[in-house]
């Protein structure tokens, strides 16, 4: 097992399956919206995942334990990011059932060959501001704001690489959703099942989770909200089911 940590690293438990992650103490580390998306997925028994924008590695690391899928695979364009998630994957010994490839999200249908997997999710960048941005370059600001891939090229490709019939689940910021399910319909890929995410019972909806599938017809499902914190500090009881807890 491996174990050695660089700089300004540090090891996660996922309090699941006994999992680790390895983490930047001073980048992006994963959040809220990476949980709720591997709660919301659903990868059966025989399919095989593609997460797009994988970053440490956090959604196949946590489907890989919640779900029966037969194989899942990261696809992560920044280097150091990309060589960190491998490592969480080894630390794991789970080399055999997540492979973390290198790429551009925008060529994944060339990468991996059309209608290659089952499922695809993605916990894209939300932001589509990144002409302000004063580090561009920044794994942050990638990781955040629309500055390598757009979420048009991340419909596009992920349904590229979908079978037909298969799904897609993403998560991302309710400002967005009217476009999200134009451009999703752009490339027929029809939203299926929707649900809301609040920090509180009485805040606005800061998160929405969206299930597509390729090719389906028009039937559109709004599931009951997700409440993360019944008081500060304290997580609802169905946020600790949907981590596993």
């Amino acid at each position: 097992m491996i174990t050695d940590l660089m700089e300004n690293e540090r090891l996660d438990d996922l309090q699941r399956n006994g999992l680790k992650i390895i983490q930047k103490t001073d980048g992006f580390c994963f959040g809220m919206d990476a949980v709720l998306l591997s709660g919301f997925a659903s990868v059966k028994p025989g399919e095989r995942a593609l997460d797009l924008g994988t970053g440490t590695g956090i959604i196949p690391l946590l489907l890989s334990a919640k779900t029966k899928g037969e194989h899942f695979t990261g696809l992560e364009i920044q280097t150091e990011i990309m060589k960190m998630a491998q490592r969480s994957v080894a630390l794991n010994g789970l080399e055999k059932k997540i492979d973390i490839i290198q790429g551009d999200i925008k060529e994944a249908s060339r990468i991996f060959g059309a209608a290659s997997f089952d499922v695809v999710t993605s916990n894209p960048p939300y932001m589509n501001d990144a002409h302000g941005l004063k580090n561009p370059g920044d794994v942050k600001a990638i990781s955040r704001h629309e500055v390598l891939c757009t979420l048009e090229d991340v419909v596009r490709e992920g349904t590229k690489a979908l079978k037909p019939g298969g799904r897609f689940y993403m998560v991302h910021r309710p400002h967005r959703l009217a476009e999200i399910i134009t451009v999703m319909r752009q490339y027929k890929l029809e939203p299926k099942r929707m649900k809301f995410v609040h920090p509180f019972a009485d805040k606005d909806a800061n998160m929405v989770l969206i299930e597509a599938v390729r090719g389906g017809g028009a039937w559109l499902k709004l599931e009951p909200p997700v409440i993360v914190y019944k008081e500060p500090g304290v997580y609802t009881d169905e946020i600790y089911e949907i981590y596993g807890y």
